[in-house]
């Protein structure tokens, strides 16, 4: 990298704070705002920087960027799922950034036949996102819901990356807009039984959405507050159960739920509450014929699953006990069966129920590491069940399970060109030891006949008990092919190992989440995997890059920090910023607690910069970013370069874009691309 270019210099305006008695000055707390010139003027020099220090980067970004494009079938579609008497499914053509939704009139049980590169037979489009996208740098669709009767859509549409979406409707019987505009929404909603009114959730100033609205199609009337959410650590709601006989207003903490429920046919009824919340007691409700089927974790830590009389939803009666070594994650209720979606042994699986008295029985898969989930369901009567299936060596893949058969039928796994075999490849499950004895799964995958020790990418994430499964990924391949090595740490605060996983990575326990990936990164260095390691991660992710940055600079060649939470303490000071307060239940309330406040700051990726010398760190923000503020990694950038010796520190900000980064998928396969070259010339590896 060419070291001999000069960085830009932040300029200081030391604020000072002080909580419990604390003192502290942040010298760079002016570049929150945007509306500044002069942060923009910054974030245009950071920019600038970039673009020099990594010109020399240029022929392989393209040449990524170029493999990616050649392994991905440009012009293709997705299988279609059935909903009452259409077929629907999305495709994209060749050269265009956005997909395109559509259906077809059903004809018979079996999806139609899958035509790559042309539409199916008596196709209807409902949205072509590149005719909305237009000229916009930015374009995303963040709700798409055809009403039950199939003669209605519902869309909404983001053209900054601030996730504030327009909603609008469309007659699908004539293909006409209906002047019926709605500015200001958040996303997801639900449709009346009959069509005739939609329900939708907008935000809050921190970005929270707290109110329900109820809008009749057609009315001039202001849309009916249906719901409004007061207490700042709830988000509300609102969907449709897949039977279409109930709607469900959710409202939910990230430690607590509560949930109200509306016969559909009655839109402008009053909901009702299924149980009065409790704190620490989170629910699901899924509509299962003549009763309900609730997913809890009432005295049960990795869940439960009861029923409830349609009259009494509160009254749950147990159908799954809770298993120390289960964690059940989601339901989905047909007519003759029941699929529990579970997580065991650090893997997905699924569960069906027979409601014919027959005994319950697992699905079973081949591999030894893989990743499947319940895909779309949307119709409760159906002899078959649609799945998701992938691995770290094999596509993403799309089965319909025969729930008479027992057979698994593919019905499509994503092409990969370019002559990709999965035999060529191989995928392990390697077992870390972290300091306080825990022992930590790792998933890795090699192209075989690699040297080891060999060049590695190491990912992680590790908070709200999200997890990072084996999974494919097309772009991946480049560095693979180059003899790099990929792992993924699954780190505690992640869910892959259960309720427990995830609770022995949060709040007072956070610093096991750091301490977890360089473990994992240890232990890929003594049992011989790995030479150089780049560590990656993004959101939450970028918070453990930005950490064991701090703790073990040493272990690492470079970091990628993407849309990283590295001001992490500062900001949950902060109630006025979005999404704060509901963050103390993952984070705790320094606020109003001292120790939270001290046990925060001892791990704060900005507070605690230490002389170094650090590796080179690629930090990459959008500016519009709604849940990780872009002057985060602005900040910590600044002050590695004042604070830090080694390096260098750069910064990259999308200056149209939000959380998600670009969103065309060139733009996005470029910025990919980007990433990518960036890695493999820490790793030794950056040549064409």
């Amino acid at each position: 990298m060419r070291v001999s270019e000069k960085p830009p210099v932040a300029k200081k305006v030391p604020v000072e704070r002080t909580h419990h008695g604390d003192t502290v000055i942040d010298e760079y707390a002016w570049l929150r705002d945007k509306n500044d010139p002069d942060t923009i003027a910054y974030l245009e020099a950071e920019n600038a920087y970039t673009e020099k220090m990594t010109a020399h980067l240029g022929g392989l970004q393209e040449t990524i960027f170029q493999e990616i494009k050649g392994r991905t079938l440009e012009t293709d579609l997705s299988v279609p799922v059935r909903k009452g008497a259409w077929w629907y499914y999305n495709r994209t053509e060749e050269g265009k950034q956005y997909g395109i939704q559509c259906r077809v009139a059903a004809d018979g049980d079996n999806p139609p036949e899958l035509r790559p590169g042309e539409p199916l037979p008596g196709e209807q489009i409902l949205l072509d996102g590149n005719e909305l996208a237009g000229d916009s740098p930015y374009f995303s669709i963040g709700t798409s819901i055809v009403s039950p009767d199939g003669t209605k859509l519902a869309y909404s549409t983001d053209y900054t990356g601030d996730e504030r979406f327009t909603l609008r409707f469309k007659d699908l019987t004539t293909g006409e807009l209906l002047p019926d505009e709605i500015p200001g929404v958040f996303y997801g909603g639900a449709w009346s039984a009959d069509g005739s009114t939609f329900f939708y959730t907008v935000v809050d100033d921190a970005w929270r959405p707290y109110r329900v609205y109820r809008h009749t199609l057609g009315s001039t009337d202001e849309d009916v507050l249906v719901y409004e959410e007061e207490d700042e650590r709830f988000w509300v709601g609102i969907g449709l159960t897949r039977s279409q006989r109930y709607l469900v207003l959710s409202a939910g903490s990230k430690i607590t739920s509560e949930i109200r429920i509306l016969d559909a046919a009655d839109p402008t009824g009053e909901f009702t509450v299924v149980r009065p919340r409790e704190t620490g007691v989170e629910y699901s409700l899924e509509h299962a014929g003549d009763h309900f089927l609730i997913l809890h974790n009432a005295s049960a830590l990795n869940f439960a699953l009861a029923r409830a009389p349609l009259d009494d939803p509160s009254d749950w009666t147990p159908v799954i006990e809770h298993r120390e070594d289960t964690r059940l994650l989601d339901v989905d209720a047909f007519k003759d069966h029941i699929a529990v979606y579970f997580r065991r042994d650090g893997l997905t699986g699924i569960r069906i129920l027979p409601r014919d008295g027959r005994e319950p029985y697992d699905i079973e898969f081949p591999e030894p590491l893989y990743d499947v989930a319940l895909s779309a369901n949307p119709e409760y009567e159906t002899n078959r069940l649609r799945i998701s299936y992938t691995s770290m060596i094999t596509p993403p893949s799309v089965y319909d399970y025969d729930l008479r058969t027992g057979e698994l039928i593919l019905l499509k796994q994503k092409p990969v060109l370019g002559g990709y075999d999965p035999a060529d490849y191989e995928q392990f499950r390697e077992w870390a030891t972290a300091d306080d004895g825990t022992r930590v799964p790792i998933s890795i995958v090699v192209k075989k006949g690699t040297k080891r020790p060999a060049p590695t990418l190491l990912y992680g994430y590790g908070s709200y008990e999200s997890s990072i499964d084996p999974y494919f990924s097309v772009s991946r391949l480049s560095l693979l092919d180059r003899g790099v090595v990929f792992a993924i740490a699954h780190v505690r605060g992640g869910g892959e190992l259960g309720r427990r996983w995830y609770e022995d990575g949060k709040l007072l326990k956070k610093k096991n989440t750091f301490t977890d990936f360089i473990a994992c990164a240890r232990h890929l260095k003594a049992t011989g995997w790995s030479s150089r390691i780049v560590a990656r991660g993004g959101s939450a992710g970028g918070l453990l890059m930005g950490a064991v940055a701090n703790l073990a600079p040493e272990e690492f060649a470079g970091i990628v920090a993407e849309v990283p939470f590295v001001d992490a303490l500062n900001t949950i000071l902060d109630p006025s910023l979005p999404l704060t307060v509901i963050e103390w239940d993952e984070w705790g309330d320094p606020l109003h607690d001292r120790e939270v406040y001290a046990y925060m700051k001892s791990y704060s990726p900005y507070e605690n910069i230490g002389p170094g010398p650090y590796p080179p760190i690629l930090a990459i923000t959008s500016l519009n970013d709604t849940r990780v503020l872009f002057h985060e990694p602005a900040k910590w950038i600044a002050r590695l370069r004042d604070k830090a010796g080694g390096g260098p520190f750069l910064l990259k900000t999308e200056m149209g874009a939000g959380h998600g980064g670009r969103s065309g998928r060139y733009d996005a396969w470029r910025e990919e691309a980007f990433a990518l070259s960036w890695i493999l010339d820490q790793l030794g590896c950056g040549t064409v």
